[in-house]
């Protein structure tokens, strides 16, 4: 039997159709941007070298400083149709201190970011947001050092704190209101007297986010990432460096919508330059490889400037 469908019935077919994608597209995007800013913060990705033996009594004063562009949005491993653009700015200052305790050797650190997230071309409704974000206290505790080898493992819980500045109606938010706690493990050897090699993982357990639009609660299971670096020392100043890493941000669950967990595969490539022995200068490139359920960067710089004291 042939069934003939009224034009009112099309048109209502249409529209339900065009608003559940509209409602897939925001959720996804809400919770890439969440995503997002807990891969931006940069706590848990790593410089080379950044578990590299400091004597006891150090004291660091880092500035750091990223632009990333992302131009694509991914379902899954397909690309979102439209032109969907987030730009990000962010910079971090951070304080560390070398100190000995109970036998080992620890860092305690407190890092405060800021910056501004910019929706553009068919997000560009979403806007911008500027300001604090989540202010992160850490302590690395350094349980191996070999001075012979020039190798280092150490631990390092990074609480974060909701002080980023969030509105439950803005679509972009810098802070993210809520506790996350991330807990990386790192080594570092030289290879060679030229080469060095660093390996990271890490997990992230989050707290939920209870003010959220529409009410409900937003969660988020485990997130980890695994990620590895190299240097090449060209002289006792200069080094040219390179690392990749993969990321598992975790499934969210938000007013009742479960969104995949945002996966992503990245690598950079760069140099350090230490003009004086207190003084260290880093800057690298680096893009996305590959992501799924979320946005792709497509061009990222970091800058770094470090001064010990």
């Amino acid at each position: 039997m042939t069934v003939i469908k009224s034009s009112t019935q099309i048109h209502l077919k249409t529209t339900f159709r065009s608003a559940l994608k509209a409602t897939f597209k925001t959720c996804l995007v809400i919770s890439s941007v969440y995503a997002l800013t807990s891969l931006s913060a940069h706590a848990v990705d790593l410089d080379a070298g950044d578990y590299d033996y400091a004597p006891s009594g150090t004291n660091l004063g880092i500035v750091y400083y990223q632009h990333a562009n992302r131009d694509a949005l991914y379902s899954g491993s397909d690309k979102v149709a439209g032109k969907n653009e987030l730009t990000s700015d962010i910079a971090i200052a951070r304080y560390v201190h070398y100190m000995d305790f109970a036998g080992i050797q620890i860092a305690p650190q407190i890092l405060i970011p800021f910056g501004r997230l910019d929706a553009g071309k068919d997000i560009a409704e979403m806007g911008s947001s500027s300001g604090l974000g989540d202010i992160i206290l850490a302590n690395a505790f350094f349980l191996h050092h070999n001075t012979e080898k020039q190798s280092q493992f150490g631990i390092t819980p990074y609480l974060y704190l909701p002080t980023g500045k969030y509105k439950r109606d803005d679509a972009l938010n810098i802070g993210e209101n809520r506790l996350k706690l991330t807990v990386q493990g790192a080594y570092t050897t030289r290879i060679t007297p030229k080469i060095a090699w660093d390996v990271a993982g890490d997990f992230t357990v989050y707290g939920k986010n209870d003010d959220v639009a529409g009410g409900g609660d937003l969660k988020q299971n485990v997130g980890y990432q695994i990620q590895t670096n190299s240097r090449y020392f060209l002289n006792d100043k200069v080094d040219l460096r390179a690392g990749i890493s993969y990321s598992d941000a975790g499934k969210t669950k938000l007013n009742g919508v479960e969104t995949a967990s945002t996966t992503q595969s990245k690598f950079w490539v760069g140099t350090a330059y230490s003009p004086t022995p207190t003084i260290n200068l880093i800057a690298t490139y680096g893009r996305d490889i590959e992501v799924e359920n979320g946005f792709k960067e497509n061009n990222r710089i970091n800058l770094r400037m470090l001064y010990a004291f």
